[in-house]
């Protein structure tokens, strides 16, 4: 199974990861890093006084294989 894991910084610096729950696997990188800072620009994601999704960190596709034992 494959993950979309788009990774941003907050308004404090710190990690935060967006992962999608379907995503097109032929997405190109440069696909990705339009629609991140696109989620960045519209900055409407805060809790707390802090601004989520405000930078755009970087993008990965994670592989998980699972192996059935019964």
């Amino acid at each position: 199974m494959k993950k979309l894991h788009t990774i941003f910084l907050n308004s404090e610096g710190k990690k935060h990861t967006l992962q999608p729950k379907v995503f097109d696997e032929a997405i190109s990188a440069e696909q990705v890093r339009q629609g991140m800072e696109a989620i960045a620009a519209v900055g409407i994601f805060e809790s707390n006084d802090v601004q989520y999704y405000t930078e755009v960190s970087g993008a990965k596709i994670v592989e998980t294989i699972e192996t059935k034992l019964f």
